[in-house]
């Protein structure tokens, strides 16, 4: 049974805890919370040993032998909490963004080199139902080549905290999944990009909530549509995808996956079986890693790449906006 150090316990925290409860390969060595109300409330929602909740990284790795940590906490804090973890000898999994900004990715990602430890990002919209299944659908060349990519994502979450103060929550908390996906999809990197952020007058976000994003993948191009303020005609979480080819089109709309090929009706493909999915996969990964010394496919060295995208989106929107 490996044995986690789970750093922040609120707010996404909920999730993991519930996945690693209901793990039969990974328990907590022990917790780590720096609200004392937030690590009382949860330890006695989720029956935790109040004595094994710490008010930092630093603590908990003192009290006892642990075998990984799982880093659950804004993304500011992703890069003190990462490379403290590696430069302790361990292994990482981290709530997706990697970091806040490239200076701090490229940090972790050079700890990870020179430590030779996993640090591995929890990209858990790769792992998913309709998501596996449509990139079966593309694998299989059934389509011929893709040559390009719309994707629309619209809803209107009200998280609180530190999301509704970032200055770009749609495109560094959201939208890295679906840039995420589109380089799982697509199998590639792209050489450019041109975006335009903005925050409409109801937003209740502080920052830019809203955003459209063209991404060049070298003749193929992909268009991003989305809002975190949307006020109806709500998109899944996975949004809503297009992916345009020289036979016909593939498309996941509200999380169901359609093939049409030239001249003929569209047909649905049966969503392929997961015994594992999102957060379950993504532990079971983590435990394989550091059982089997298995590599997992979100490394840091990889979704770095996931990462700039968000970043040059920012760096796009900052060129070309009113900011």
């Amino acid at each position: 049974m490996v044995k986690l150090i789970q750093v922040g316990i609120g707010g996404m925290g909920n999730t993991w805890l519930n996945t690693v409860e209901a793990s039969d390969e990974a328990t907590y060595a022990a917790l780590v919370e720096i609200n004392p109300a937030t690590a009382d409330a949860q330890a006695a929602k989720h029956g935790l040993d109040r004595s094994r909740i710490f008010g930092s990284l630093e603590e908990a790795l003192a009290a006892g032998k642990a075998d990984g940590v799982l880093v659950v906490t804004p993304p500011q804090t992703h890069r003190d909490i990462a490379v403290a973890a590696m430069r302790a000898g361990l292994p990482v999994l981290s709530e997706k963004p990697l970091a806040d900004t490239r200076e701090a990715a490229e940090e972790i990602v050079r700890v990870a080199r020179e430590t030779g430890l996993l640090h591995m990002v929890a990209q858990n919209y790769r792992y998913s139902r309709p998501v596996q299944t449509l990139k079966r659908v593309l694998d299989s060349g059934q389509l011929g080549p893709v040559g390009a990519v719309a994707i629309e994502f619209y809803r209107g979450p009200h998280f609180g905290g530190f999301r509704e103060v970032m200055p770009y929550p749609l495109i560094m908390d959201m939208a890295i999944h679906h840039f995420d996906m589109l380089r799982f999809f697509l199998g590639r990197d792209p050489v450019g990009l041109y975006g335009r952020s903005w925050n409409p007058a109801w937003s209740w976000f502080q920052g830019d909530a809203s955003a459209s994003v063209v991404i060049d993948f070298d003749h193929l191009v992909a268009t991003y549509n989305g809002s975190w303020c949307s006020q109806a005609g709500d998109t899944p979480w996975n949004g809503n995808w297009r992916f345009d080819c020289a036979d016909g089109v593939a498309m996941l709309e509200d999380d169901r996956v359609w093939t049409q090929r030239r001249g003929a009706e569209r047909v649905e493909a049966p969503l392929v079986d997961m015994p594992l999915a999102s957060q379950r996969y993504l532990l079971h990964e983590f435990v394989q890693a550091i059982t089997n010394g298995r590599t997992p496919p979100t490394t840091c060295f990889d979704n770095i790449k996931s990462l700039n995208i968000v970043l040059d989106a920012i760096a796009s929107f900052e060129r070309h906006g009113d900011h």
